[in-house]
């Protein structure tokens, strides 16, 4: 069969898309770009809020409507795991799955023993790539379904077969590893092990052969000494950390069933900062949760203007079936909640916007995504990538006048921010550039 996947959510969505991929190379199926050649159509869906399972309705209900004969269109995922009865409702929908099926999916396909040789073509070259060293969710906040989607026991996935997974996505083309979890500061921990994070990210330093790694949703109170240690010793790990926060308020945070003592937050954030002075830190909040009073929301303001984080988002808040804060009482109105996180927003994008602004002048490492599609009023070709301080699908681009193929670095110097990208020129091949040159 020839196959396409299309994959909504977050990047754990994507190594889980990738895993599909990789059973049905080996199962003798190969990927085809082009969605109307397609025999199957995998749909991998998000279910963390109401709009995400509209998003991936929505998908569904297209691509069951755009479909060619004898065309195959399956839906697994986190919707399809919490409401696989609304999803085979659908007409042309084909078979549902839920969450980690990927062996079911390749037995759906069927398996072509003819061809079980063929090379793994389906990621091609990718200068990023996900490794999501852990499954399931202990934690108790009050907001989330994800434990009841992905299972209420924290899973770490073993060192031995990670290290195995991030050299095989480096022989496939990729330069940076991303190591994705629902709490990655957790690994290792049904193990007894404190320290399972640090000790992975030495031996994936070690071992696999990516000349980056990053590390993302680390959850707050533990960020160890070690873990501080080994991110500001080891020459792989990006100086870069994502810490979910959800908000400012000790109070609202206990509601949420979150790490709330804030001393203890701000310490982490100074522990950081003194290791590694460069640090890009990156975060998320929640605006409008149950009870938060207008104090309790000026609180998460003051918090947000103290810490400048460089990068940072903002959720309104949205109650999910059979979480504890959605029985609660003092819902937030939706104008309230849209107000604050407008505020909030504001904030957070002067506070971006000044963080990069610190950064013209240095030099840095650009792992070159593609082309950016544009080129100067001269018509010299600019390029996209990324440093050590974007994350990708989350952060901003930095833009650089210069040729260069996905995958390759180049020395970048910073000559301008632009709110949320920034602008360059690349220093190795000596180009120079004109800030009257560049498009608007």
């Amino acid at each position: 069969m020839r196959y396409q996947i299309v994959t909504l959510g977050c990047p754990k969505n994507t190594t889980d898309s990738d895993r599909i991929a990789q059973t049905l190379e080996q199962a003798g199926h190969r990927a085809t770009p082009n969605r109307m050649e397609a025999d199957l159509v995998i749909l991998n869906t998000c279910g963390f809020i109401d709009d995400a399972r509209e998003e991936s309705r929505a998908a569904a209900q297209f691509l069951a409507a755009e479909r060619v004969p004898d065309q195959q269109l399956v839906v697994t995922g986190c919707w399809s795991q919490i409401e696989r009865e609304q999803v085979i409702e659908i007409d042309g929908i084909d078979a549902a799955f839920g969450i980690e099926a990927w062996q079911e999916i390749a037995e759906h396909a069927g398996i072509v023993e003819a061809e079980r040789d063929i090379p793994d073509t389906s990621l091609g070259l990718r200068p990023s790539a996900y490794l999501k060293i852990s499954d399931g969710c202990a934690r108790p906040c009050t907001f989330c379904n994800i434990p009841g989607i992905k299972g209420r026991q924290f899973r770490s996935v073993r060192p031995d077969a990670l290290v195995s997974e991030a050299r095989a996505l480096v022989a496939r083309g990729a330069r940076e590893i991303v190591l994705v979890a629902q709490d990655s500061t957790a690994y290792g921990a049904e193990w007894g092990d404190a320290n399972g994070l640090a000790r992975l990210i030495e031996r994936l330093a070690a071992e696999s052969g990516a000349d980056w790694l990053r590390l993302m949703y680390a959850y707050p109170g533990f960020v160890t000494p070690s873990l501080v240690e080994v991110m500001a010793n080891t020459p792989q790990v990006c100086h870069y950390l994502d810490i979910p926060l959800q908000h400012g308020s000790p109070t609202v945070l206990r509601r949420m069933k979150r790490p709330h003592n804030m001393g203890m937050v701000r310490g982490t954030l100074d522990r950081l900062r003194a290791a590694m002075p460069d640090i890009a830190i990156r975060t998320t909040f929640i605006v409008g949760f149950p009870g938060e009073s207008e104090s309790e929301f000026g609180e998460l303001l003051d918090f947000v203007a103290d810490a400048e984080f460089d990068r940072a988002g903002a959720f309104i808040y949205s109650p999910q079936r059979g979480t504890p804060a959605a029985d609660m009482s003092e819902q937030i109105p939706e104008r309230t909640k849209h107000r604050r996180h407008e505020e909030l927003m504001l904030l957070l994008a002067d506070i971006s916007a000044r963080r990069n602004e610190q950064q013209v002048g240095r030099q840095l490492e650009l792992l070159v995504e593609s082309e950016a599609g544009q080129t100067t009023d001269d018509g010299e070709p600019i390029i996209a990538g990324r440093t050590y301080r974007e994350a990708a699908e989350v952060d901003g681009l930095v833009l650089a006048l210069g040729e260069a193929n996905p995958g390759e670095f180049r020395t970048v110097e910073i000559i301008e921010a632009m709110g949320h990208d920034l602008w360059a020129q690349v220093v190795d091949e000596k180009l120079t550039v004109s800030v009257d040159t560049i498009p608007t």
